[in-house]
């Protein structure tokens, strides 16, 4: 199952160490990313994913973060169809991150 969290409850969805999955092009991350502060930051690209899977801990709480939550939750349900248990999509991505949680991280 998928859930899905604000940005502003992140720290709610999960005890203990969470990792915010960015999933948007390098193009993007230029222009905002989020700071890692009580979680661990990795940034793949959506295209990559299937790929770089093994960098990723299927034991570990993952939440999946884009530029409005479409291609987050694309991600989500790929990472549960691969056998991911806890997995997240930051609803709103990281437009809702900035209204919500970071006001400086920049909108576009």
């Amino acid at each position: 199952m998928i859930d899905h969290v604000h940005p502003s409850q992140l720290g709610d969805w999960q005890p203990g160490r969470i990792t915010v999955l960015d999933v948007r092009e390098p193009a993007e991350l230029a222009v905002a990313s989020v700071k890692p502060e009580g979680f661990t930051l990795l940034a793949i690209p959506m295209g990559e994913i299937p790929a770089r899977l093994a960098e990723l801990d299927p034991d570990q709480p993952i939440a999946c973060l884009c530029h409005h939550g479409a291609r987050s939750m694309r991600v989500a349900q790929f990472l549960v169809q691969q056998g991911f248990a806890q997995v997240a999509n930051i609803s709103g991505g990281i437009d809702a991150w900035s209204q919500q949680r970071d006001p400086t991280v920049p909108r576009y």
